[in-house]
């Protein structure tokens, strides 16, 4: 299997707007890897792309991405599904369209299904977004996932992390845990054991943050942020071999 982390960046862009701290202006003058996209992953065996930040568009550009066959949501975040307007550009020819020729081949978004309820909680008063493009559009088809998805040779595992979701990606013996947000408490499956790869969102690598802040005890962050020592204990509770950081 080859992935490509099209965005590594948390919830907020890199570089942030208006920000002049020493990162951000680094990533403005050098440009990738140091300004970085929202989470999102693409699954090069299946064209098959995880989750839609508002940067989407850039980011697949970005990784001469020629190709889409899929979407895998992990949870309804705005940082994880404002780009969706991407099915869009992906599948929309208003030349066709005006000639009242629909699209002929729409994007299976695939979730489990309260994350599938939650996605179609994004609405204006005309109604959810998924379904305009569902069902107004024709560019995609919601597929609601229970546990497992097959695609090709390649089984995807979906396992429910509350509102949030831990993938699971097997084929001919490797295994690659993906756990982009909100994850925490983590989910305790046997699954993530002997895994090749754990790639790990939501991290803080040390107390001491930007601008010398410190995070103090109790502080909302500590509940919701994965500490160096808490992945380096999940790492050694499943047996991990490479643990890759990012969001």
């Amino acid at each position: 299997m080859e992935f490509i982390v099209l965005g590594s960046g948390g919830c907020v862009s890199l570089p942030k707007p208006l920000c002049q701290c020493t990162v951000c202006n680094e990533a403005r003058d050098k440009g990738r890897p140091y300004s970085r996209f929202g989470c999102s992953l693409f699954l090069s065996d299946l064209s098959l792309l995880v989750d839609t930040p508002e940067d989407i568009s850039h980011a697949l550009n970005a990784a001469n991405i020629s190709e889409i066959n899929g979407v895998l949501y992990s949870h309804m975040d705005p940082d994880h599904t404002l780009g969706m307007r991407i099915f869009e550009h992906l599948r929309l020819d208003w030349l066709k369209l005006s000639e009242g020729i629909p699209c002929a081949d729409p994007i299976p978004v695939y979730a489990l299904p309260n994350v599938l309820q939650d996605l179609n909680s994004i609405q204006t008063k005309l109604g959810s977004f998924l379904a305009y493009y569902e069902s107004v559009r024709n560019l995609i088809t919601q597929v609601p996932v229970k546990e497992t998805l097959t695609l090709k040779d390649i089984q995807i595992h979906l396992i429910s992390a509350g509102q949030a979701t831990v993938f699971v990606f097997e084929q001919q013996g490797k295994k690659l845990v993906y756990a982009p947000c909100d994850v925490k408490p983590f989910p305790d499956h046997e699954l993530f054991h002997n895994a090749d790869c754990f790639l790990m969102g939501n991290t803080i690598p040390c107390k001491t943050l930007k601008n010398d802040f410190v995070l103090k005890p109790g502080n909302f962050l500590s509940e919701e942020l994965f500490s160096m020592d808490e992945i380096i204990a999940l790492k050694e509770k499943y047996h991990i071999q490479k643990v890759i950081m990012t969001h």
